[in-house]
């Protein structure tokens, strides 16, 4: 455990900060573009429905999910991932400035693929770098790694929902998206002037560096043809199943957004005003709830970095990576019990509850969400076969790509059923698939073990 003692690289923050630039940046827009599409004409949005809502805000989670396998591959083979990085950040930024400049479903649609390509090229090649930072660090380390990462992650996503909302409920929406372009060319310029303190973490494809030691010494081609041990296979499986099970918990975590924008929010804001969102005279913005996800994820990065480290102490070991996945899948499931119970206390509309049920709802799944979702990267880094690190790095967020074209789709058939009771039989469900991983936890352990004997 000494290395954590150790003063980590000034590459870990240039990347970290990277992320909260870029996270800034999406965050604020995946709020917007859900207000902005039913927003009134006259008070600067589209005028069209919460359907056709729903349905952008998805497809903007699930195109920059899908990307980043894409991004991954090209980086593990052919490009230096650092190089790629800028690039995507460029695409980002000219992405929300069709945004700024949409006056049609056609310019969020260019903005919708320029974010998800550039997010291809970003996403896991910045955390593919940050890993390779940390040459010789032990599970328990990177876990502790990509807490804090996670923590900067969440700093962009708090200012961005926090304040770039005032700026489009107060300026208009569309400046916010300007700005929102002016995150990703700053973060283009801190990249650039950061690549220094990398040393050779990225300077060519993931694949060449793993052969050698030394990325000068390229020598040995034959580890790329080698096919995988029956040790990297299982733990390829072990990769895939915790993969699949973040897909249920991602589904509804983003499904969860809907009803808070659209039936508690506020009536202004495009909502049914089924909670008071109002603090005195100030209304907060809808966006404010994400905020709530935003602050705990960054009170909690520390916090839980330290707690994982203590309990790898113990005799038995730390918390296994399935146990904890299940254990987030659990809280999100009681914040929709605590979603459905606000319904009911409000009548599903005959008078708004207090925003304090809310608060909770984005509290539990927040907590969830950070319990297992910073260690996907620190589970991958570990136990991925070298060959296959970028592409892996790319298939942890893939599964959202499907969870994001889900949730937008699943919200509107559920719309069609009263809310309590379409709610409850979600709750059901999800808190049962957490329940089930938890009793499997022990067996599916077992996929991941130390060494190729």
């Amino acid at each position: 455990m000494e290395n954590t003692k150790k003063k980590w690289p000034f590459g870990f923050y240039v990347c970290s900060l990277s992320f909260t630039f870029e996270r800034l940046a999406y965050y604020a827009a995946k709020w917007c573009i859900a207000v902005f599409v039913v927003a009134e004409v006259a008070k600067g949005g589209l005028g069209l429905t919460t359907a056709d809502g729903a349905l952008m805000n998805s497809f903007i989670v699930a195109f920059t999910y899908i990307t980043p396998v894409i991004g991954g591959y090209i980086a593990d083979r052919w490009v230096s991932p650092r190089l790629l990085v800028p690039l995507g950040e460029i695409l980002m930024g000219l992405g929300y400035l069709c945004a700024w400049q949409a006056y049609s479903k056609g310019m969020l649609w260019a903005m919708i693929i320029l974010v998800s390509v550039g997010t291809g090229f970003f996403k896991g090649n910045v955390s593919g770098i940050n890993g390779r930072l940390f040459p010789k660090a032990d599970e328990d380390m990177l876990n502790s790694v990509f807490s804090i990462q996670y923590s900067f992650v969440n700093i962009g996503s708090f200012i961005g929902t926090t304040f770039l909302s005032l700026v489009a409920l107060n300026v208009s929406y569309r400046f916010m998206f300007f700005l929102c372009a002016v995150s990703m060319f700053v973060d283009v310029i801190w990249w650039i002037f950061g690549m220094r303190f990398f040393g050779d973490a990225g300077k060519v494809p993931f694949l060449v560096d793993n052969r050698v030691e030394k990325v000068e010494e390229v020598t040995d081609l034959k580890a790329e043809a080698a096919p995988l041990t029956t040790v990297e296979k299982k733990r390829v499986a072990a990769i895939l199943l915790c993969t699949l099970f973040s897909g249920v918990f991602w589904l509804l975590w983003y499904l969860v957004y809907l009803p808070v924008y659209y039936e508690f929010g506020p009536v202004d804001q495009g909502g049914l005003g089924w909670a008071n969102w109002n603090i005195g005279s100030f209304q907060m913005p809808t966006a404010w709830f994400d905020s709530i996800n935003a602050l705990t994820c960054i009170v909690l990065g520390p916090v839980l970095a330290g707690v994982w480290a203590k309990m790898a102490k113990r005799p038995q070991g730390d918390m296994s990576m399935f146990k904890k996945t299940a254990l987030g899948i659990i809280l999100l499931g009681l914040g929709i019990v605590a979603m459905v119970v606000a319904a009911l206390m409000s009548g599903e509309g005959e008078k708004a509850v207090g925003i304090w049920i809310i608060i909770l709802v984005a509290l539990l799944m927040s907590i969830g969400e950070m319990i297992f979702s910073p260690l996907g990267n620190s589970f991958i880094n570990k136990f991925a076969p070298k060959k296959l690190l970028g592409t892996l790095l790319g298939v942890w967020p893939l599964i959202i790509f499907f969870s994001g074209l889900g949730y937008g789709p699943l919200y509107n058939f559920l719309g069609t059923f009263r809310f309590i009771p379409a709610f409850t039989v979600v709750a059901i469900i999800i808190i049962a698939c957490g329940v089930v991983l938890w009793a499997l936890s022990g067996k599916l352990d077992t996929l991941v073990v130390e060494d190729d004997k």
